[in-house]
């Protein structure tokens, strides 16, 4: 006989099929984006989850998500949820540039070295890369690069693009970044930040959105959550709506245009509507800022770049990288010099921070 009953969708239903299949007490540092979601946001989702809204962003949520990303980031502000990182800044970066435009980024630009090839194959986009000491253009650099306007053979240099904070854990301050902004902008060039741990920077800088973005002249931003404690999702920001058009037909056409947007809407209004962006970047921080102390006092491991957000560079001897490996999951940054990343998370406590330590000084003592 044929059960014609309604599926059961209170909030209160827990009932599942799945089954866990991980350990929750294994923990990383070879992401922020391995850790789970916070808590709030998936309250807000399932707050999101019941009954019927309309589909692909004409949602309650969606709309009321435009106030949100005003009151960060100005009245012009206006938010275009996608599904990642790499769709972001196809979608930002296609906004930007005619076919025939190429984009300035550093040479580690996420986009450029970790997307496999997204905005060169989706987009068509010519990516002008610097190599940079500490991950950060400056105009200077920018300038070398940035030539050979009118010129048919050269893909024309019209857009800048940094991050914040940078792929080496660095941060622009607001100063930085508006330099970098009126040069472009001199030369016709228009800019886009690649804010996917830009919450971080925030609670660094402690300063808000607008103060480095908007008010620094900033064009359009990535606008990333998933690294922050969201289940997926982040928001291409335009700011200058002078500067940008079409990005409703183009985040379509690139395939991020969300059925059930509304999910993804609600996670960013649980994410900054109060202070959980704050909360969760501060405590990530924090959590590199301790391991950071942790690994200096053990002889052999040298941090070696400046850790002003999430992330801790470190050299140490690889056969002791190689063994850690198989306790704690990090990446190697550099093959060649043996430097290895190490990202602290939203979820990362002070007793992960210990025990690596500890496992770093038994395993150095082999």
């Amino acid at each position: 006989m044929t059960d014609n009953r309604p599926a059961d969708t209170s909030e209160t239903s827990t009932v599942t099929d799945a089954v866990r299949r991980h350990d929750p007490a294994v923990r990383g540092f070879a992401s922020d984006n391995y850790a789970g979601v916070h808590p709030e946001v998936l309250a807000a989702i399932a707050l999101a989850n019941e009954g019927h809204q309309i589909a692909y962003g004409e949602d309650d949520y969606t709309a009321h998500l435009q106030d949100v990303f005003k009151a960060h980031f100005g009245e012009r502000a206006q938010a275009f949820p996608v599904f990642n990182g790499t769709g972001a800044n196809v979608v930002a970066l296609q906004a930007l540039l005619p076919r025939w435009g190429a984009v300035v980024a550093a040479e580690t630009a996420h986009f450029n070295v970790d997307e496999g090839g997204a905005p060169e194959k989706m987009a068509g986009i010519k990516i002008h890369t610097v190599p940079t000491p500490d991950g950060k253009l400056t105009p200077e650099l920018i300038d070398r690069q940035a030539w050979g306007w009118g010129d048919e053979h050269r893909a024309q240099p019209l857009a800048v693009s940094i991050t914040q904070s940078t792929e080496l854990g660095t941060l622009y301050t607001p100063d930085e970044i508006r330099a970098i902004c009126d040069h472009a902008h001199e030369r016709g060039m228009l800019v886009h930040v690649d804010g996917s741990r830009l919450s971080n920077a925030a609670a660094a800088l402690g300063l808000p959105f607008r103060e480095f973005t908007t008010d620094a002249g900033v064009d359009v931003l990535s606008f990333g959550g998933t690294k922050n404690g969201l289940l997926g999702g982040e928001v291409v920001v335009v700011l200058n709506p002078d500067t940008v058009k079409n990005i409703t037909f183009l985040r379509k056409t690139s395939m991020q245009l969300a059925s059930k947007m509304r999910f993804v809407s609600v996670q960013f209004e649980a994410l900054l509507a109060g202070d959980l962006y704050l909360r969760n970047a501060g405590h990530a921080n924090a959590m590199a800022k301790r391991l950071e102390t942790a690994v200096a006092a053990i002889d052999g491991v040298t941090v070696v770049r400046p850790v002003q957000a999430n992330a801790v560079f470190a050299i140490l001897p690889r056969e002791v990288s190689e063994r850690l490996q198989k306790r704690f999951r990090f990446y190697f940054w550099n093959e060649h010099t043996g430097e290895v990343r190490w990202m602290c998370s939203f979820d990362t406590t002070e007793q992960d921070i210990d025990a690596f330590a500890a496992a770093i000084t038994e395993e150095m003592g082999r």
